[in-house]
């Protein structure tokens, strides 16, 4: 699993000045699954948000992050359910072990091994704005990778390509833009430096024997370029980013190459709660987990609902944000908004119901949540493939214990503990929080 840093969709297949941003994965998509339509559902934990949602298959919550406010909660994570199949686990980011908490919740999570930057040697000639440049960590994670027993499990996190996008001129690939914006203008070469550390990680699994016996799974983490720089956006995709456009901007790429496999372009709506799901029908483990919120990629649904942590959601029709209802095509229209409403509440419901789980730490209850899933009295509820039960409904009684009341469920200040700072109308991972670095 490779968890690559602020990479949007809009690059895929694109160019820049006649050159590819992208060359190496427009090739690897040739050969792969690509879902061309999928969203990260990321809030203010950002990649930690995304982490989140693809070991779990829960919504990240409405403010902070899981990562600071819940790191000792019960969680039935990937990790978890593979090592009940065999697999170790193992998470590689060369950056400080402490940031997002990480090295607090990788253990709660499951996993057994955190390669951090003590694992790196790193120095001033590899590295560049927040760390180790993505080239010199693949080809040091490769080394760490062969020493895992096998089978394995492990996501490997990239840095180079994040705010403020800086790079040294001997490693720019490709020219930046020329919108006048900074930001939007270096983006755009700190893309296509990741793209090439892609490119000689695959070279190197193939050299290390690994490669054969690998599933790579690869998704963007978050956005990178913000509302803030719409204008410059506008310049480059030639057209104005409306409300429609910006939900668009969410897609981030999804990538799932299985060697000797050749795949295709799968245009389904989806997002990274889904990703916990598809993996685990790749792996022939099935039923772990009633109570993901995602479903498997490889399943068609004719109907599909794709919810932002924002309340935005998008189907095969639709796309509602900033409670207007838009019909999708190639020429996007504004529609009654009774359209999406027979959504919304569907949507709501989703994120309200993952809410619930988090703030009242219901994975606790993992077996009886499974019993409540499965019960013919709540087999009609909307969530997901197998979704468990109302989230209006009054708060379960299970094993004979009340759990926290819906006010103490929803009371922040009984159970933060460092939140990370507001990143409202800024770049992703632009606040950094006073006590860590990245």
């Amino acid at each position: 699993m490779v968890s690559v840093e602020s990479m949007q969709s809009f690059v895929i297949n694109n160019t820049l000045f006649g050159q590819e941003i992208t060359p190496f994965l427009n090739d690897l998509i040739k050969e792969s699954y690509y879902f061309d339509e999928f969203y990260h559902q990321t809030g203010q934990g950002k990649t930690s948000d995304a982490e989140f949602l693809v070991d779990n298959s829960l919504y990240p919550l409405p403010s902070g992050a899981v990562y600071f406010t819940h790191s000792t909660n019960e969680f039935n994570a990937t990790p978890k359910l593979l090592k009940n199949h065999g697999y170790y686990s193992a998470s590689l980011h060369a950056n400080d072990k402490s940031f997002w908490n990480r090295d607090n919740m990788y253990k709660n999570l499951g996993y057994d091994r955190f390669f951090s930057k003590p694992d790196y040697v790193i120095n001033e000639e590899n590295s560049i704005g927040w760390g180790m440049k993505d080239i010199p960590f693949f080809e040091q994670s490769v080394e760490h990778l062969k020493t895992l027993p096998q089978p394995f499990y492990s996501k490997l996190l990239t840095l180079t390509n994040h705010h403020p996008y800086t790079l040294n001129k001997a490693d720019e690939l490709i020219p930046e833009f020329d919108s006048g914006d900074g930001t939007v203008d270096r983006y755009f070469t700190t893309v296509r430096y990741t793209d090439e550390a892609l490119k000689i990680f695959f070279e190197d699994m193939k050299k290390s024997g690994l490669y054969e016996d690998t599933i790579f799974i690869l998704y963007g983490d978050h956005y990178g370029i913000s509302p803030n720089h719409n204008d410059a956006m506008a310049k480059f995709m030639g057209k104005e980013i409306t409300a429609y456009e910006q939900t668009q901007l969410q897609r981030v790429p999804l990538i799932i190459h299985i060697p000797g496999v050749t795949g295709g372009t799968i245009s389904k709506v989806s997002g990274q709660i889904d990703v916990r799901p598809t993996l685990l029908h790749l792996l022939g483990i099935e039923g772990e987990n009633p109570l993901d919120f995602g479903e498997n990629l490889f399943v068609d649904n004719a109907d599909p609902l794709l919810v932002l942590r924002d309340g935005t959601f998008i189907t095969n029709k639709y796309v509602h944000t900033d409670n207007v209802c838009y019909q999708k095509g190639y020429i996007p229209a504004e529609v009654d908004v009774s359209l999406c409403d027979p959504y919304k509440e569907l949507a709501e419901n989703d994120l309200g119901y993952s809410d619930k789980i988090i703030y009242g730490d219901l994975m606790r209850f993992t077996e009886e949540l499974k019993q409540i899933a499965e019960s013919e009295s709540t087999a009609n509820y909307p969530f997901g493939s197998d979704g468990p039960v109302d989230p209006n409904a009054p708060v379960p009684i299970i094993s004979d214990v009340m759990l926290e009341s819906k006010e103490e469920q929803e009371t922040p200040e009984t159970w933060i503990l460092s939140p990370p700072p507001t990143t409202e109308g800024q770049d992703a991972d632009e606040v950094v929080a006073e006590e860590v670095q990245e």
